[in-house]
């Protein structure tokens, strides 16, 4: 599907601190400099977030978002400062599983706003979205278990360690385990 000639479903999601909707042509330029910022700190674990990241690659990145928005596929978002405009990170859902109702959730947030609080307030606006408008009945957080930051916000956002699961991931062309977090609709806080 040509993402230029559908518009995206409109959709914004926020708690008036942040504010999500869904990837847009324009936003590729900040993304490539989001990526670029946080190489050390996001590029520990997730492999996307490289130094040979190029403009290309974010606006395949954006495109890649619209398709999967259009096909109802995977949902994700970049995340705004609601005052600013400032583009923050990202997050959303992907792997769904329609006939268990179930997905998982992501998220990462440029390094120079770490440790505010962000990436758990962004999870829990895509989580009850996912509850809400998706009628996902649970969602999936899977992470490298030596991701300490990305597993406290688990914890913050409410979801539950269910235990580390043997080579989950496929990281840097070798299988990696993971910490499995998860959320039903009772845990939002």
């Amino acid at each position: 599907m040509d993402t230029h000639e559908t518009p995206l479903p409109v959709l914004e999601l926020t708690d008036g601190r942040l504010r999500l909707r869904p990837w847009q042509d324009h936003d590729a330029v900040e993304l490539y400099r989001a990526v670029h910022e946080s190489l050390a700190s996001v590029g520990q674990w997730l492999p996307w977030c490289r130094a040979e990241y190029g403009h290309d690659d974010a606006t395949a990145w954006v495109e890649h978002c619209q398709a999967g928005w259009h096909a109802g596929e995977h949902f994700a978002l970049p995340i705004f400062d609601a005052s600013t405009g400032e583009l923050l990170g990202g997050t959303g859902l992907n792997q769904l599983d329609r006939l268990h109702r179930s997905a998982n959730l992501g998220y990462w947030v440029r390094q120079s706003r770490q440790r505010e609080g962000i990436a758990a307030a962004a999870a829990v606006l895509v989580a009850r979205f996912g509850f809400e408008q998706l009628g996902l009945i649970r969602i999936e957080i899977i992470i490298q278990p030596d991701n300490h930051p990305s597993r406290r916000t688990a914890e913050k956002v409410g979801a539950k360690f269910e235990g580390i699961a043997r080579h989950r991931l496929w990281v840097h062309e070798q299988p990696r385990d993971a910490a499995v977090y998860a959320l039903v609709p009772d845990d939002l806080h």
